[in-house]
Order: structure tokens, then C-alpha cells, then sequence
């Protein structure tokens, strides 16, 4: 089961995930990513402080998003990542694709400098 609650901060918006990131639900938060980018919301920041579990469906639907907010202008920041998640994203590289922060409040000021 996954939970998201997204928020807007200026022309930042804000996913936080909570529970699994897998085959099940990645197909749900795609479909609210592919709104976001109807609406033109290029700058997103992931917080990933409740996210428990991470797959491949999970960390393509992030990739996915990142690849094309990039094309637009965008990006993609990554906020509170830990124990699995942040396992896999370390054994992917992904740490050395994504800016990842420890606070919500610093991936959010990186958009801004």
C-alpha cells in the first residue's frame, strides 16, 4: 500500500510517499505524476522519510518523472531518504544522479539558488 500527500511550496511541489514504492502502486503515482506535468510542475521534491519499501516499478516511476521534468527545464530533488530506499538507491548510483537532502526545507531552498 502507498499513501502520497502532495503540497505546493511556490512552484515547488512536494510528494511525500509513505508505505511501498512497488509494481502494485507505482501505477498510481504515475498517473499523478503524468497530472503534475500536464499542469507544467517541472520542480518536484521527493520526500521519502515514510517510504518502507522501494522496487524497480517504484524507482522507474522516479526516473521516469526526473528524465522528463529534465527535458523540460526541471528537476527532481530526493528529502529524508533512508533504510531501504535509500539502500537501493546507493547499490543503483542513484545517489549520484538525484541532489539529496536531509530536509524537506533544504531540497525546496535548492530550487531557489
Amino acid at each position: 500500500m502507498l499513501d502520497y500527500d502532495r503540497q505546493e511550496r511556490g512552484d515547488v511541489t512536494i510528494f511525500s510517499l509513505k508505505g511501498n514504492l512497488d509494481a502494485l502502486t507505482a501505477p498510481s503515482l504515475k498517473k499523478e505524476i503524468e497530472s503534475l506535468l500536464a499542469s507544467r510542475k517541472i520542480n518536484v521534491v521527493f520526500d521519502l522519510a515514510g517510504l518502507e519499501l522501494i522496487d524497480s516499478s517504484g524507482v522507474g516511476a522516479i526516473v521516469s518523472l526526473f528524465k522528463r521534468v529534465r527535458t523540460l527545464q526541471g528537476d527532481v530533488k530526493i528529502a529524508r531518504l533512508q533504510g531501504q530506499p535509500a539502500e537501493i538507491f546507493k547499490l543503483l548510483r542513484l545517489d549520484k544522479a538525484f541532489d539529496i537532502f536531509d530536509t524537506i526545507d533544504r531540497a525546496v531552498e535548492r530550487f531557489r539558488s
